[in-house]
Protein backbone atom coordinates (compact mmCIF):
# COMPACT_ATOMS: atom_id res chain seq x y z
CA UNK A 1 0.00 0.00 0.00
CA UNK A 2 1.38 3.51 -1.45
CA UNK A 3 1.57 5.81 1.68
CA UNK A 4 1.25 9.59 0.89
CA UNK A 5 4.35 11.89 1.54
CA UNK A 6 2.82 13.36 4.50
CA UNK A 7 2.04 9.61 6.64
CA UNK A 8 5.24 8.68 5.59
CA UNK A 9 6.64 11.64 7.40
CA UNK A 10 4.76 11.30 10.72
CA UNK A 11 5.40 7.98 10.65
CA UNK A 12 8.87 8.43 11.10
CA UNK A 13 8.40 10.04 14.18
CA UNK A 14 7.26 6.67 15.92
CA UNK A 15 10.60 4.11 16.75
CA UNK A 16 9.89 0.71 15.70
CA UNK A 17 9.82 -1.77 18.15
CA UNK A 18 9.42 1.05 20.80
CA UNK A 19 6.31 0.58 23.19
CA UNK A 20 5.45 4.16 24.79
CA UNK A 21 3.83 4.89 28.27
CA UNK A 22 0.54 6.04 27.78
CA UNK A 23 1.87 9.63 28.29
CA UNK A 24 4.03 9.56 25.91
CA UNK A 25 1.87 7.73 23.08
CA UNK A 26 -0.91 10.06 23.81
CA UNK A 27 1.33 12.99 22.77
CA UNK A 28 3.28 11.59 20.36
CA UNK A 29 -0.07 10.25 18.58
CA UNK A 30 -0.83 14.17 18.20
CA UNK A 31 1.83 15.03 16.49
CA UNK A 32 1.07 12.14 13.81
CA UNK A 33 -2.27 13.39 12.46
CA UNK A 34 -2.07 13.26 9.38
CA UNK A 35 -5.99 14.87 8.21
CA UNK A 36 -6.61 18.86 8.02
CA UNK A 37 -9.43 18.39 10.00
CA UNK A 38 -9.84 17.65 14.25
CA UNK A 39 -9.20 13.78 13.99
CA UNK A 40 -10.50 11.09 16.01
CA UNK A 41 -7.69 9.42 18.49
CA UNK A 42 -8.83 5.29 18.75
CA UNK A 43 -7.46 3.34 21.55
CA UNK A 44 -7.04 -0.80 20.30
CA UNK A 45 -6.26 -3.54 23.16
CA UNK A 46 -5.87 -7.26 21.67
CA UNK A 47 -6.96 -9.15 24.59
CA UNK A 48 -6.01 -13.08 25.66
CA UNK A 49 -9.61 -14.26 25.31
CA UNK A 50 -11.24 -16.89 23.53
CA UNK A 51 -14.27 -15.46 22.30
CA UNK A 52 -15.60 -18.80 21.08
CA UNK A 53 -16.07 -19.00 25.26
CA UNK A 54 -19.60 -16.90 26.18
CA UNK A 55 -17.98 -15.65 29.39
CA UNK A 56 -15.26 -14.34 27.56
CA UNK A 57 -17.05 -11.91 25.01
CA UNK A 58 -16.63 -8.76 26.59
CA UNK A 59 -18.95 -5.99 26.04
CA UNK A 60 -20.18 -3.07 27.85
CA UNK A 61 -20.23 0.98 28.00
CA UNK A 62 -18.25 3.71 29.74
CA UNK A 63 -18.68 7.38 30.26
CA UNK A 64 -15.32 9.14 29.05
CA UNK A 65 -14.31 11.70 31.66
CA UNK A 66 -13.53 14.22 29.11
CA UNK A 67 -16.06 12.86 26.86
CA UNK A 68 -14.84 11.91 23.20
CA UNK A 69 -15.08 15.25 21.46
CA UNK A 70 -17.93 13.97 18.70
CA UNK A 71 -21.54 15.41 19.64
CA UNK A 72 -23.98 12.14 18.86
CA UNK A 73 -27.37 12.24 17.87
CA UNK A 74 -29.63 10.04 19.95
CA UNK A 75 -33.00 8.41 19.26
CA UNK A 76 -35.19 7.16 22.20
CA UNK A 77 -37.88 4.49 21.62
CA UNK A 78 -40.25 4.77 24.82
CA UNK A 79 -44.04 5.70 25.93
CA UNK A 80 -45.35 8.02 28.20
CA UNK A 81 -43.31 9.50 31.07
CA UNK A 82 -39.67 7.32 29.88
CA UNK A 83 -40.48 9.42 26.31
CA UNK A 84 -40.88 12.41 28.04
CA UNK A 85 -37.61 12.93 30.35
CA UNK A 86 -35.89 11.32 27.14
CA UNK A 87 -37.06 14.57 25.46
CA UNK A 88 -36.25 16.48 28.63
CA UNK A 89 -32.35 15.57 28.93
CA UNK A 90 -31.93 16.30 25.12
CA UNK A 91 -32.51 13.28 22.92
CA UNK A 92 -32.64 14.66 19.18
CA UNK A 93 -35.40 12.15 18.84
CA UNK A 94 -37.88 10.55 20.64
CA UNK A 95 -41.65 8.14 19.59
CA UNK A 96 -42.24 4.61 19.35
CA UNK A 97 -43.53 2.25 16.19
CA UNK A 98 -43.83 5.48 14.46
CA UNK A 99 -40.14 5.33 14.41
CA UNK A 100 -39.40 1.54 14.21
CA UNK A 101 -41.50 2.11 10.95
CA UNK A 102 -39.53 5.03 9.53
CA UNK A 103 -36.31 3.58 9.95
CA UNK A 104 -38.02 0.00 8.16
CA UNK A 105 -39.93 1.57 5.31
CA UNK A 106 -37.28 4.62 4.58
CA UNK A 107 -34.54 3.80 5.23
CA UNK A 108 -33.99 6.07 7.91
CA UNK A 109 -30.72 6.54 9.89
CA UNK A 110 -30.19 10.32 10.99
CA UNK A 111 -28.71 9.26 14.66
CA UNK A 112 -25.86 7.45 16.24
CA UNK A 113 -27.68 5.83 18.94
CA UNK A 114 -30.80 3.76 19.56
CA UNK A 115 -32.06 3.75 23.46
CA UNK A 116 -35.29 1.92 24.15
CA UNK A 117 -37.26 0.84 27.17
CA UNK A 118 -37.88 -2.78 27.48
CA UNK A 119 -41.17 -3.02 26.16
CA UNK A 120 -40.21 -1.61 22.76
CA UNK A 121 -37.57 -4.42 22.12
CA UNK A 122 -39.75 -6.96 21.02
CA UNK A 123 -41.22 -4.55 17.86
CA UNK A 124 -37.60 -3.48 17.64
CA UNK A 125 -36.38 -6.87 17.20
CA UNK A 126 -38.53 -7.11 13.96
CA UNK A 127 -35.90 -5.00 12.27
CA UNK A 128 -32.95 -6.54 14.23
CA UNK A 129 -30.85 -7.88 11.13
CA UNK A 130 -30.95 -3.85 9.60
CA UNK A 131 -29.88 -2.54 13.30
CA UNK A 132 -27.55 -5.61 14.21
CA UNK A 133 -24.93 -4.61 11.54
CA UNK A 134 -24.74 -1.28 11.92
CA UNK A 135 -24.02 -1.97 15.58
CA UNK A 136 -27.25 0.13 16.58
CA UNK A 137 -28.94 -2.94 18.50
CA UNK A 138 -29.86 -1.89 22.26
CA UNK A 139 -28.68 -4.06 24.48
CA UNK A 140 -29.00 -3.99 28.44
CA UNK A 141 -24.99 -4.81 28.80
CA UNK A 142 -24.04 -1.39 27.56
CA UNK A 143 -26.63 0.67 29.13
CA UNK A 144 -29.59 0.99 26.28
CA UNK A 145 -32.38 -0.99 26.94
CA UNK A 146 -33.60 0.87 30.13
CA UNK A 147 -36.89 2.76 31.97
CA UNK A 148 -34.44 5.46 32.88
CA UNK A 149 -34.05 6.84 29.40
CA UNK A 150 -33.21 10.32 31.47
CA UNK A 151 -29.85 9.00 32.59
CA UNK A 152 -29.10 6.90 29.39
CA UNK A 153 -29.62 10.24 27.17
CA UNK A 154 -27.30 12.20 29.57
CA UNK A 155 -24.56 9.30 29.42
CA UNK A 156 -24.43 9.76 25.65
CA UNK A 157 -23.96 12.95 25.49
CA UNK A 158 -21.53 13.56 28.07
CA UNK A 159 -19.11 10.85 26.14
CA UNK A 160 -20.22 7.50 26.87
CA UNK A 161 -18.71 4.97 24.36
CA UNK A 162 -19.43 1.40 24.05
CA UNK A 163 -16.70 -1.48 23.47
CA UNK A 164 -17.39 -5.04 22.22
CA UNK A 165 -14.44 -8.11 21.98
CA UNK A 166 -13.99 -8.50 17.99
CA UNK A 167 -13.69 -12.21 17.13
CA UNK A 168 -9.99 -11.82 17.61
CA UNK A 169 -10.24 -10.58 20.88
CA UNK A 170 -9.25 -7.04 20.13
CA UNK A 171 -11.53 -4.46 21.01
CA UNK A 172 -11.34 -1.09 19.74
CA UNK A 173 -12.90 2.56 21.14
CA UNK A 174 -13.19 6.27 20.29
CA UNK A 175 -11.07 8.15 23.04
CA UNK A 176 -10.61 11.52 22.02
CA UNK A 177 -9.95 14.18 19.11
CA UNK A 178 -6.55 15.67 18.31
CA UNK A 179 -7.50 19.01 19.58
CA UNK A 180 -7.88 17.57 23.22
CA UNK A 181 -4.88 18.41 25.33
CA UNK A 182 -2.79 15.46 26.47
CA UNK A 183 -3.65 14.90 29.94
CA UNK A 184 -7.56 14.54 28.81
CA UNK A 185 -6.21 11.93 26.60
CA UNK A 186 -4.22 10.40 28.83
CA UNK A 187 -7.40 10.43 31.64
CA UNK A 188 -9.57 8.86 28.86
CA UNK A 189 -7.12 6.18 27.83
CA UNK A 190 -6.50 5.17 31.92
CA UNK A 191 -9.66 4.94 32.08
CA UNK A 192 -11.28 3.05 29.34
CA UNK A 193 -7.80 0.67 30.13
CA UNK A 194 -9.26 0.32 33.94
CA UNK A 195 -12.74 -0.85 33.13
CA UNK A 196 -11.01 -3.96 30.47
CA UNK A 197 -8.84 -4.76 33.50
CA UNK A 198 -11.60 -5.11 35.90
CA UNK A 199 -13.75 -6.61 33.08
CA UNK A 200 -11.02 -9.82 33.02
CA UNK A 201 -12.99 -13.21 32.99
CA UNK A 202 -11.54 -15.04 35.74
CA UNK A 203 -11.03 -17.99 32.87
CA UNK A 204 -8.64 -16.30 31.33
CA UNK A 205 -4.65 -17.54 32.11
CA UNK A 206 -1.51 -16.18 31.27
CA UNK A 207 -0.88 -12.42 30.40
CA UNK A 208 -4.53 -10.95 29.87
CA UNK A 209 -3.47 -7.89 27.62
CA UNK A 210 -1.14 -8.85 24.48
CA UNK A 211 -0.74 -5.67 23.16
CA UNK A 212 -2.14 -1.93 23.40
CA UNK A 213 -1.90 0.66 20.65
CA UNK A 214 -3.74 4.13 19.68
CA UNK A 215 -3.86 6.05 16.43
CA UNK A 216 -5.39 8.69 14.76
CA UNK A 217 -7.75 8.51 11.88
CA UNK A 218 -5.39 7.33 8.95
CA UNK A 219 -2.03 7.51 11.02
CA UNK A 220 0.14 5.62 12.32
CA UNK A 221 -0.35 2.74 15.35
CA UNK A 222 1.90 3.90 18.19
CA UNK A 223 2.03 0.98 20.74
CA UNK A 224 1.66 0.73 24.15
CA UNK A 225 3.73 -1.02 26.90
CA UNK A 226 1.09 -3.44 28.43
CA UNK A 227 3.93 -3.86 31.26
CA UNK A 228 3.11 -0.53 32.68
CA UNK A 229 -0.92 -1.10 33.15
Amino acid sequence: MKRSKKYVEVASKVEKGKLYTIEEACKLVKETSVTKFDASVELAMNLNLDTKKADQQLRGAIVLPNGTGKSARVLVLAKGDAAKKAKEAGAEFVGDADMIEKIEKENWFDFDVIIATPDMMPALGKIGKVLGPKGLMPNPKTGTVTMDTAKAVSEVKKGRVEYRTDSFGIVHTLVGKVSFSDSALVENVNSFISVILKSKPTTVKGDYIKSISISTTMGPGIKIDPKQI
